[in-house]
């Protein structure tokens, strides 16, 4: 199989550089100074064991030209731009005829769960990823990545539900490559489990890694009540600790702890944008529908707009900013 990388980013840098060191052909996608960075000296992956430098083909989007017919589309972008990628490349022509959308499988290898539907309304092949992965990109053309020994946990399926032979060879590619990939039927209510996680990324993007226990504890409160009421299963945090035991743990880099989850690094980067509206968001759409209040996670989607709005650096909002927003 063939890769396409929609989003050389922190997950989707580390997925694409090591897929190509274990052999497989990988392009990537990626924009602005990254996109130019990756194209004059290639991504370098730095990990707790070597750091790896991928000169790979890197473009902006789709060029026109036929996709091979072996293609594996992966979206690793952001969710809240999942749809503007989605259409660039649904339309893509395919080697022997037919489009993108219509022959080739997309893998969905993101945070979030609005981004499967969305997928599935442009793509017959729609495969979801549960991202277990802690890297991160700052710089243009540099990914760091923490996971030890090994970089994430990719729980695969197929959307809805279910499994098929191209979720088996692609779990099969990513092992070779260096991570766990489990092959799920139900990996909806994984991704549903790390959404609950997920949760706490826009706390931490406002307030750093001291954010007030409170809230932390009520975010997800709200996350479990909300997913209760539209009787939507998820996985617990015992059962996601047994699957990982020691198979994905933090490590530094060069002597470097992590910085920041997703969101932390989209304030830190000044991207312009954040993910909260699809992660948070999901959990205050689900309470409107359900009846069931979630004032926190409302007040860090606004919170997080402003942040994005104002630029107020990661981890420099006011605690009593955000607790008068909660109400």
């Amino acid at each position: 199989m063939r890769y396409v990388i929609i989003g050389a980013g922190a997950v989707g840098g580390t997925i694409g550089v090591l897929l190509a060191d274990s052999g497989r052909d990988v392009t990537l996608v990626a924009r602005g100074a990254h996109l130019d960075a990756v194209r004059e000296r290639g991504l370098t992956l730095r990990t707790p064991e070597r750091t790896v430098t991928g000169r790979l083909p890197a473009v902006a989007g789709p060029d026109g030209a036929p996709l091979p017919a072996d293609t594996v589309l992966v979206l690793t972008v952001k969710s809240q731009d999942t749809q503007a990628a989605l259409t660039a490349w649904a339309d893509a022509p395919v080697e022997g005829g037919g489009t993108a959308a219509e022959r080739l499988p997309v893998l969905l290898a993101q945070n979030g769960v609005a981004n499967e539907p969305a997928a599935l309304r442009l793509f017959a092949r729609v495969h979801p990823v549960c991202v277990w992965l802690p890297a991160t990109h700052l710089e243009p053309g540099v990914v760091v990545a923490n996971g030890h020994p090994h970089p994430g946990m990719l729980h695969l399926g197929r959307y809805p539900s279910g499994a098929d032979d191209t979720s088996r060879a692609i779990a099969a590619d990513l092992t070779a490559a260096g991570f766990v990939a489990p092959v799920r039927g139900d990996v909806m209510r994984w991704k549903y489990g790390k959404l609950l996680v997920n949760l706490g990324n826009g706390l931490q993007a406002l307030l750093g890694r001291d954010m007030p226990e409170s809230l932390s504890t009520r975010v997800r409160a709200e996350g479990e009540a909300a997913l209760a009421a539209a009787g939507i299963p998820h996985t617990s945090r015992d059962e996601e600790a047994a699957e990982r035991g020691d198979l994905v743990a933090y490590r530094p880099v060069d002597g470097e702890d992590r910085a920041g989850g997703s969101t932390w690094q989209s304030l830190a980067r000044g991207a312009g944008s954040a993910e909260t509206d699809h992660i948070n968001g999901e959990i205050v759409l689900l309470g409107r529908l359900h009846g069931v209040p979630t004032p926190v996670n409302a007040a860090v989607q606004v919170a997080v707009r402003r942040a994005v709005r104002e630029r107020i650096p990661a981890g420099g909002f006011p605690v009593a900013e955000l607790e008068k927003l909660v109400g």
